[in-house]
């Protein structure tokens, strides 16, 4: 993770940089994902289409946080996190599972896999958002300040 740190929209409060996977097939959502961060400056954000591609990324990158589409074009969500968990530095990153799938169930299933949030498309911004912001704070905080 960089070591620079950005100011809240309040001007006080430095905000550790976050660097953000997003991992979507779907060329629009991740254009309206990255639009969504835009005005956030302390989120570093990349993107890839695959799981290959994602797993490329994350062995040279090393995220901070993981927001993983469902279904992609090589792999599920699911088995790209049990992939991801298996690279130096990831075991214990908070991912996020996006997905058309509006199942009560699917979101069971999500979290009981490892994901810490699972958010249902299109998915609310204002949720998303309020959601990376708890990662600047404990237990969060220590991880992307030793970066």
């Amino acid at each position: 993770m960089a070591a620079s740190a950005s100011t809240s929209h309040g001007g006080a409060t430095p905000l550790p940089r976050v660097r953000l996977l997003h991992v979507e097939d779907d060329r629009i959502s991740a254009m309206l994902f990255a639009q969504m961060l835009a005005d956030a400056p302390h989120y570093e954000l990349r993107s890839a289409e695959d799981g290959a591609e994602a797993l490329q990324q994350a062995l040279r990158w090393l995220p901070d946080v993981l927001v993983l589409d469902a279904h992609l074009p090589d792999m599920s969500g699911v088995e790209l996190l049990g992939r991801l968990r298996r690279i130096a530095g990831l075991e214990q990153v908070p991912a996020f599972m996006c997905s058309a799938d509006a199942l009560p169930e699917d979101a069971a299933a999500a979290l009981a896999a490892g994901f810490a949030g699972y958010w249902v498309k299109p998915i609310e911004a204002r949720r998303v958002t309020a959601e990376l912001a708890t990662l600047a704070g404990p237990p969060h905080s220590a991880r992307l300040a030793a970066r």
